[in-house]
């Protein structure tokens, strides 16, 4: 099957303002005219869907600081119910996916491979991805998805102008398996491809771009795809799960909730979050060793809405 991309910022909204929530309207003194949102059905297509015991194996491509690597790891150990943290939290937000048929997807870190080498080169293609995959499952697995991230320095074809990052399928010795790449666009489209912490080039005047709780934007924005690209995967694996649209274009799980992050989200405002008193950060979810998240909204099938932590 063909990856299913992630969109930059600006094009998911566009594509979504009338899925998602209602384009909102502005009069000549900028104020707000809110449109009540509807339900939004993401409709089952009777494929599989990935539940139980998952293990995440990791490809760090390129150059990521020890700190950047904690950070990105404690995210995916956050989201198990095993972290025991109060609401909001990683693993709350986590929990939304439980809701779809079949139960909960636990998830857990297996083993994780360095390349400093770029053994690729610095400039990879969708099937340089797919390669790299199968290096990150390290042979035929089962319950598992590879994950595979790019540092700053490192051009994917299409990232920043149609591509934030993507999720498909690949092969291993005949076994098909999941997989998902995320980049980290501090240096090439922090705007398009980790806002709501830094503000696309053609955004509104006078905004300003929320606090990273890492200090890290490229990580921060990592993060909010990573957590975009594996709702997704668990829910549309192979691209016959939820989804509302195109098959080879859909809206998944978080995507058709873009933009999204807090109550009164309207296009160009993320919604209500929370500020740490101490850093000015912003975040909405707690995480292990004292990490705070921004998660996006998450498609929840019970209510028909995009579910958010606060």
């Amino acid at each position: 099957m063909a990856p299913y991309r992630l969109l930059p910022f600006l094009l998911l909204l566009l594509l979504s303002s009338s899925t998602a929530f209602h384009s909102s309207s502005y009069t000549p003194h900028r104020s707000l005219i809110l449109v009540q949102q509807q339900p939004l059905i993401l409709r089952y297509h009777n494929g599989p869907l990935l539940k139980g015991n998952l293990t995440l194996h990791i490809l760090w491509y390129g150059k990521f600081t020890p700190s950047q690597r904690a950070a990105i790891s404690d995210f995916v150990v956050s989201l198990s119910p095993s972290s025991k943290l109060p609401p909001p939290s990683a693993a709350s937000w986590w929990a939304t996916t439980a809701a779809y048929p079949g139960g909960a997807a636990i998830i857990s870190i297996g083993h994780e491979i360095l390349d400093t080498s770029y053994s690729l080169g610095r400039s990879l293609t969708t099937a340089s991805l797919r390669r790299l995959a199968r290096r990150a499952a390290g042979g035929p697995i089962k319950n598992a998805i590879a994950a595979v991230f790019t540092s700053a320095d490192v051009a994917v074809d299409g990232f920043c102008m149609s591509s934030c990052g993507l999720h498909g399928a690949a092969r291993n010795s005949g076994v098909k398996f999941p997989y998902l790449w995320v980049g980290n666009a501090a240096v090439q489209c922090p705007g398009q491809c980790a806002w709501p912490y830094a503000l696309p080039e053609y955004g509104p005047p006078g905004a300003a771009p929320l606090v990273a709780p890492s200090g890290d934007v490229g990580v921060e924005g990592i993060v909010i795809n990573l957590a975009t690209l594996m709702a997704g995967v668990v829910t549309n694996p192979y691209g016959r799960g939820y989804f509302q649209g195109p098959a080879a274009a859909p809206l998944e799980a978080v995507t058709a909730c873009t933009g999204i992050f807090g109550s009164g989200a309207y296009p160009g405002y993320p919604g209500k979050v929370l500020v740490d008193t101490k850093s000015g950060a912003s975040y909405n979810a707690r995480g292990v060793n004292g990490r705070e998240y921004l998660l996006p909204a998450m498609w929840d099938p019970k209510t028909f809405n995009c579910a958010t932590l606060v």
